[in-house]
């Protein structure tokens, strides 16, 4: 009795296909065919949702290797004046777009959610791949149209460019015999136009730790607050000018209170109009510093004026290949050359061939300018909860990652079932 049911079932189905028009199977057969004649796409970017990207943009074929790509998008970003991000997309063709290039740009504000920001970044992707869209077969398959009523405004900016920021931060954690409370409280004042970058922040800390040893109950404190404030002047598209000057408190520096003003000059040797794509950026500073300590220092010193300079170099690229970030700082004291410090920082990503990439990040310093470290011996509880500074002559750390992909190059399917919501995947 199964057996005929199965064929009765089989007869069913096969008749029913037998009626579908001749049309309609030719149809999906096309589409698949269009489909793989769409422009081959490659997206680099930081915190991406490539499933989104994926379902609004349905008419490209996405691929997993720069190699295979015809068209390589790379999105860079950076802190812009309001508060948000200025996001630069890249444009650049390959194979049979070799020389159409383009570069498009967005703006965040700083209220907007990452569903804004989403929208926002893939909207500016959807329109740079118009142009090379348009000379593929998939050409018939997209269409423009404008959103609503468009008509100039004269914007009037009330508060002058300048936007603040106020956050705060309380944290709690408990145990049997521990428990730990810290407080972090931030306000933030900018002001960023063509010709000015004006900067004023504070940051406060405090933290509180409560711990139960043999019976005993005990309590220690860190706590610290710093005004920040950055003035820089504009002098063409290589040449900046300005100063810092810090307010600082701290427990941990065995600082009581200390007033730092530095006047700064910077060089750019690419024009900063290009800062998205490389910077190499020459830093020099030179000014003096007031302290009064909590204890008396290692030197034997419970305040102290003095004189230092400092000189960071900064380099940077981004583009297809990968991306190199490095950057060397070298100070010391003017009173006494031997005080001094340099440190050397970086980042670098390069796709060494077809799925194959591999990423370096590591800092090493080299340090001689530990002045304000206490005299006396620190307490174990100080040492293990990170409550005081500890001297230190160096100070290194490094990482490598290695990555290697193979298999289909084509990556054009969203399926988010037994996901992670929150999954921002890189491609």
């Amino acid at each position: 009795m199964k057996l005929s049911h199965c064929l009765l079932s089989g007869f069913i189905i096969a008749s029913w296909i037998s009626h579908i028009p001749l049309a309609a199977q030719e149809i999906s057969t096309d589409s698949i065919n269009i489909r793989e004649k769409a422009v081959r796409i490659f997206i680099d970017c930081q915190r991406c949702d490539m499933d989104y990207i994926r379902r609004e943009v349905p008419y490209v074929n996405y691929v997993r290797d720069v190699t295979e790509a015809q068209l390589y998008i790379l999105e860079t970003s950076q802190r812009n004046g309001s508060g948000g991000r200025k996001y630069t997309f890249i444009f650049e063709g390959q194979e049979n777009f070799t020389g159409m290039n383009d570069t498009l740009v967005y703006s965040s504000g700083p209220d907007d959610t990452d569903e804004i920001r989403r929208d926002g970044r893939t909207q500016i992707i959807k329109m740079g791949l118009m142009r090379y869209v348009a000379k593929s077969e998939l050409q018939s398959f997209v269409e423009i149209s404008p959103i609503g009523d468009l008509g100039k405004e004269e914007v009037v900016d009330r508060w002058n460019y300048w936007v603040f920021r106020l956050s705060t931060r309380p944290e709690i954690e408990a145990q049997d015999t521990r428990s730990d409370f810290e407080l972090r409280n931030s306000v933030s004042a900018v002001k960023i136009t063509d010709e000015w970058k004006i900067e004023l922040d504070y940051d406060h800390e405090y933290r509180r730790t409560k711990y139960t040893f043999d019976d005993t109950l005990y309590n220690r404190y860190r706590s610290g607050q710093q005004l920040e404030n950055l003035i820089v002047k504009s002098l063409g598209e290589h040449w900046s000018a300005g100063g810092k000057l810090d307010l600082n408190s701290s427990t941990f520096n065995n600082t009581k209170f200390s007033i730092d003003l530095l006047p700064s000059i910077e060089y750019n040797i690419f024009p900063y109009s290009q800062s998205s794509h490389h910077q190499f950026r020459f830093l020099y500073s030179i000014g003096s510093s007031s302290r009064l300590y909590y204890d008396s220092t290692i030197y034997g010193k419970t305040e102290e004026n003095l004189f230092l300079h400092q000189l960071q170099m900064a380099f940077q690229v981004q583009d297809k290949w990968g991306d190199i970030n490095i950057s060397l700082i070298g100070s010391n004291y003017l009173h006494d050359f031997s005080k001094n410090r340099i440190e050397l920082q970086g980042d670098l990503e390069v796709r060494i061939f077809k799925g194959l990439a591999i990423r370096l990040s590591g800092s090493v310093a080299r340090i001689r300018d530990q002045l304000s470290l206490p005299k006396g011996d620190l307490s174990e509880a100080d040492i293990l909860l990170s409550l005081q500074e500890l001297q230190t002559g160096y100070q290194v750390r490094s990482s490598v990652s290695l990555t290697y992909t193979f298999g289909s190059i084509y990556n054009n399917i969203v399926n988010p079932r037994f996901g992670n919501g929150g999954d921002r995947r890189r491609r």
